[in-house]
């Protein structure tokens, strides 16, 4: 496995302690991606372990990767934090900031039609094909169906007579 990020040293798997008050779930298809992802990319982002509480404060979702991926270990930067309370905010803030983010989706968009070239598989960029064509289709719709046009009434001035 490579490891391309910064880290403090390679912890044997199975003593790397998840933090068991950690608000955020990970869903089966998210782990299966994220364990793709990591298998191609190789570690970007070690996993960060609170140097006095010893459980994971970031990366709980890199480590059930690891795991899916059989890894016997794993990066790990372990951080000192001046208090409990400093360690649970940056817990539930790496949980929430992603969520602030907004995509600009026509960039986005272009960003997709460049990688997709046939050489790289885009679920590593994290969209599957369901979601790409939902994007794609943002911005290039399907034709809008017209109603047929209603044949128009003609009226005689003189007698009133009507007609199509």
């Amino acid at each position: 496995m490579k490891h391309r990020c910064n880290y403090t040293r390679l912890e044997p798997i199975e003593k790397v302690i998840p933090n068991p008050r950690n608000p955020n779930t990970h869903p089966e298809g998210q782990i299966e991606l994220l364990a793709k992802i990591l298998d191609f990319q190789g570690w970007r982002s070690p996993i960060v372990v609170s140097k006095s509480s010893g459980f994971i404060v970031r990366g709980h979702g890199r480590l059930l990767a690891a795991q899916r991926l059989k890894l016997k270990k794993v990066p790990i930067d372990v951080q000192v934090y001046d208090s409990e309370a400093q360690e649970w905010a940056d817990l539930v803030a790496d949980n929430r900031i992603a969520e602030l983010a907004e995509m600009d989706r026509a960039t986005l968009k272009d960003l997709i039609e460049e990688l997709d070239t046939g050489e790289l598989d885009l679920d590593l960029t994290g969209f599957d094909e369901s979601s790409l064509e939902d994007l794609m289709s943002e911005f290039h719709p399907d034709p809008i169906e017209e109603e047929p046009l209603e044949a128009a009434v003609n009226e005689c001035p003189k007698c009133g007579h009507k007609w199509k």
